[in-house]
């Protein structure tokens, strides 16, 4: 039960058309959902606006079915699934309708809404090797309610490449900066907009990047205000983080419920 279903039931009890008791009924019953191997949290929804998300790595086929099926039976129109292989995710299409990015290892169940957020989120890429957690990101975003402009391939070492761009970067709302290598992309836009800038390092570069702990390291240490770092390849995190940013300010009625 989200926000929203939350405040048509106590509207629903202050108009008198149904009685307090069984508006208290309807919220006992939505904690969670045992399903033996998941717990579904179904107030997730109610406390952060949001309802869960289904993380695929780890899980199996018939696994992510059955947490579906049973998201679906508690009212939830809209399920994101995160970390889902092209072969899970054609065992998942075969028994509900899933649309399947290939390149984010992303999907949705149920239709994109209408963008909700106060303006753009742009998703900038360091080179094409970040791509595929830059879509993650860009993905997310669009699925909980917001427009979103891909920058691609605009990385440090060709800095006239992101400069052609400097409209996008400085009227967005938020910026995700996702690179990997030395993880500068990040620094260059955070002098360049007056808005939050979420930064993603990737697991891209040679043997010295560490698996992205040299890009992670990079950002962290960022001399550009404004930019706050998530985890390595962690596209989904800044995607979310930039949705509740470009939100603030109203109750959004478009994302996942």
């Amino acid at each position: 039960m989200d926000k929203q279903e939350i405040l048509s039931l106590l509207r629903s009890v202050a108009a008198q058309d149904i009685a307090p008791e069984q508006a208290l009924l309807s919220l006992k019953q939505a904690p969670f959902a045992d399903i033996d191997y998941a717990k579904i949290d179904l107030h997730r929804g109610l406390r952060q606006g949001v309802p869960e998300v289904i993380y695929g790595a780890g899980k199996t086929a018939d696994q992510m079915i059955g947490i579906v099926q049973a998201m679906q039976q508690h009212g939830q129109k809209r399920i994101l699934i995160t970390r889902i292989s092209p072969e899970k995710a054609e065992a998942l299409s075969a028994a509900v309708p899933f649309r399947y990015h290939e390149i984010g290892q992303i999907g949705l169940i149920g239709e994109m809404p209408e963008p909700s957020g106060h303006g753009n989120i742009v998703v900038a890429t360091g080179g094409t090797s970040d791509q595929p957690v830059a879509e993650e990101a860009a993905f997310t975003a669009e699925a909980l309610g917001n427009r979103v402009i891909r920058l691609y391939d605009v990385g440090v070492s060709g800095l006239h490449r992101l400069l052609a761009h400097t409209d996008e970067i400085m009227s967005a709302s938020v910026i995700i900066a996702v690179a990997g290598m030395e993880g500068a992309l990040a620094s260059v836009i955070g002098g360049l907009a007056d808005c939050p800038v979420l930064a993603v390092p990737t697991s891209i570069g040679y043997g010295a990047a560490f698996g992205g702990v040299s890009a992670l390291l990079s950002m962290l240490n960022s001399c550009a205000s404004g930019v706050s770092v998530v985890n390595i390849d962690n596209g989904f995190g800044a995607g979310y983080q930039a949705s509740q940013i470009n939100h603030i300010g109203g109750i959004n009625e478009n994302t996942l419920s």
